[in-house]
């Protein structure tokens, strides 16, 4: 049995959080990791206390807007978005932390994950927005695009 890295055991993690998304077209989660530890979580959907897709439906597939544009028009809140602000909420700095998360970030996500002074971006999966790289790439935020870990967990028993 081969045990698995730090970045895939931090994705699996991101993996678990997407879990619990609220939105019908893709669940994303994120996780903030410093010095080996986990700092925050976040997925997206709804904000708190309000109604969310699962409820409601979707109103981006009812008007046929296309994954990665129009992202005003969503009533959720990005998963690393979630991540910033249950780090803020709980007094925990993101400065020089790795951002995993299953997807690629929107620009605004980007943005936010710049201020938030995060020094790396690991994901697996791409998001119809490729404008995040340029941004990373002025601000040095480093970005790694790794293969999907596995879904399976692997235990003795």
């Amino acid at each position: 049995m081969k045990r698995i890295s730090l970045d895939e055991y931090f994705l699996k993690i991101a993996m678990v959080v997407a879990e619990r998304s609220t939105c019908l077209r893709h669940h994303v989660g994120a996780v903030a990791v410093k010095d080996k530890h986990l700092l925050s979580t976040g997925y997206n959907g709804a904000a708190a206390g309000l109604k969310d897709c699962l409820e409601l439906g979707c109103l981006r597939d009812a008007k046929n807007i296309p994954s990665g544009t129009r992202i005003e028009i969503c009533r959720a809140i990005h998963a690393e978005q979630n991540v910033v602000i249950q780090a803020s909420l709980h007094g925990v700095s993101l400065e020089g932390a790795t951002v995993y998360c299953t997807h690629n970030p929107c620009a605004w996500c980007a943005k936010a994950l710049v201020n938030a002074k995060i020094k790396r971006f690991v994901s697996f999966a791409n998001y119809a927005d490729k404008s995040f790289l340029d941004l990373f790439k002025e601000a040095g935020v480093r970005v790694d695009v790794l293969e999907k870990p596995s879904s399976s967990i692997s235990f003795l028993e």
